[in-house]
């Protein structure tokens, strides 16, 4: 999930109902908003192919193709396609949706006269919780801690206007932005020999100057993984979470109510509007990030340049086409809904959150050297594949998983432990209870 990054779990896709009653529970199944599952299934897949990346690479080569691995030909066009296609587009996706979750599960709970804001905290609460073992167990790239943090802040917004919400998390998220532009015109207009401390500091930031030693790491036992993982976690959830992932997670999540409010991501608005944005917001953001693209390669793939200026490109280009994104998903949900793709998605997007560390066990399990310890000796291309594969367990699993249960299974831990007592899983379960 998470980073998002990644990909993290949404509370319930709530849909507007007039209930009143005070027993707490999560949401029937029955009563969920299709387009959010679908999308929020969309989105998960989607994050894979960029996680691979951090899973399965050493961290230099995320962050500059060139620095590890062979980068010409096919693994060349791995990398092209992930990074226009993917890169950054997904985590939007799914951080717009923990955004509008925020809101739909409030409002679910004031509707029944529960207490919304305390079960929201504990239910933030316990995803920090489930979060922190992800990072420090299994994956350093975890996003559900960020995502958490930024949960207990955003809470205090959710009530105010979409206008004034769209307005506060574009500000948010461009002051990242604002603060890389700066340091790349800084770089600029550097001297060579500085330029060339810059970039040497930034290497060394990323391992670039000791590649080996982290494959030697992530190919060793899950103890000898423990000092690099802990340390990079460590710096993500502080430095990093306080310097960037805040702004630019509270920002999304902030437009992602501001989306959900205007009927946006639960498939309100009319045919010609999502037709628009789809072509407005795919034309516009890929002219950005194949613009990004173009830049690289004219900077030589100079780090500096990548890290610092060519990757706002993408950056901004990613916000609108995901946006793209959102719209041929809510059009896919009109023409085909209760068939096999919304279907599937569905299924995905409602057992997200077990997924997401499904993702990581079976990832981890491939590169790392309690598994198969092929961390560092795949190409893109063979990455991809590996994203192929592990598709190829999940949505059949999650079909077969929801035909019998109510939730995934981290899910329902996760509502069990947010309502402070035991939740029905099995469908059976519904039925002796209607029965009694």
């Amino acid at each position: 999930m998470t980073t998002d990054d990644p990909p993290a779990p949404e509370p319930d896709a709530d849909a507007t109902t007039s209930d009143s009653e005070e027993t707490q529970g999560p949401t029937d199944p029955g009563d969920r908003i299709l387009s959010l599952d679908v999308l929020r299934g969309f989105a998960l897949l989607g994050i894979l192919v960029i996680n691979i990346w951090l899973f399965g690479l050493p961290m230099a080569g995320a962050l500059n193709p060139t620095l590890y691995g062979d980068f010409s030909g096919g693994n060349y066009v791995a990398w092209f396609v992930s990074h226009v296609f993917f890169e950054r587009k997904f985590v939007t996706l799914f951080t717009f949706l923990f955004g509008a979750g925020v809101v739909l599960f409030m409002e679910s709970k004031e509707r029944k006269n529960q207490p919304a804001r305390r079960l929201q905290f504990r239910r933030l609460f316990w995803l920090l919780v489930i979060g922190l073992g992800h990072a420090y167990l299994l994956w350093h790239g975890d996003i559900l801690v960020a995502y958490a943090l930024c949960g207990f802040v955003i809470v205090f917004v959710r009530h105010w206007s979409p206008k004034r919400l769209l307005v506060l998390g574009l500000v948010m998220f461009a002051l990242p932005s604002l603060l890389y532009l700066l340091g790349g015109a800084g770089y600029a207009m550097a001297d060579a020999d500085l330029q060339a401390e810059i970039e040497d500091d930034i290497l060394v930031g990323f391992g670039a100057d000791d590649i080996q030693n982290e494959i030697d790491t992530y190919q060793g036992g899950w103890l000898e993984q423990m000092d690099n993982r802990a340390s990079t976690v460590l710096t993500l959830q502080t430095v990093g979470f306080v310097f960037e992932s805040f702004w630019i997670y509270g920002g999304l999540m902030i437009v992602g109510m501001a989306l959900y409010k205007w009927g946006v991501l639960s498939n309100e608005r009319s045919s010609r509007f999502y037709r628009r944005l789809l072509v407005a917001g795919s034309t516009t953001g890929l002219a950005l990030i194949l613009t990004g693209v173009w830049y690289r390669e004219l900077v030589a793939w100079d780090t500096a340049y990548v890290l610092l200026i060519a990757h706002q490109f993408n950056y901004w280009g990613s916000l609108l086409l995901g946006l793209a994104y959102v719209s041929a998903i809510m059009l896919l949900c009109r023409v085909a809904a209760g068939g096999l793709v919304t279907d599937a998605l569905s299924a995905v997007g409602r057992t997200a959150f077990s997924n997401y560390l499904l993702q990581t066990v079976l990832a981890t399990s491939i590169f790392y050297g309690h598994g198969l310890g092929l961390f560092g000796q795949l190409s893109r291309l063979e990455l991809l594949g590996v994203v192929v594969l592990i598709w190829a367990i999940q949505i059949p699993l999650s079909v077969a998983w929801l035909n019998r249960f109510r939730f995934g299974p981290v899910e329902w831990v996760w509502r069990t432990l947010t309502y402070g007592e035991r939740q029905p899983l099995r469908l059976e379960e519904d039925t002796e209870q209607d029965e009694r």
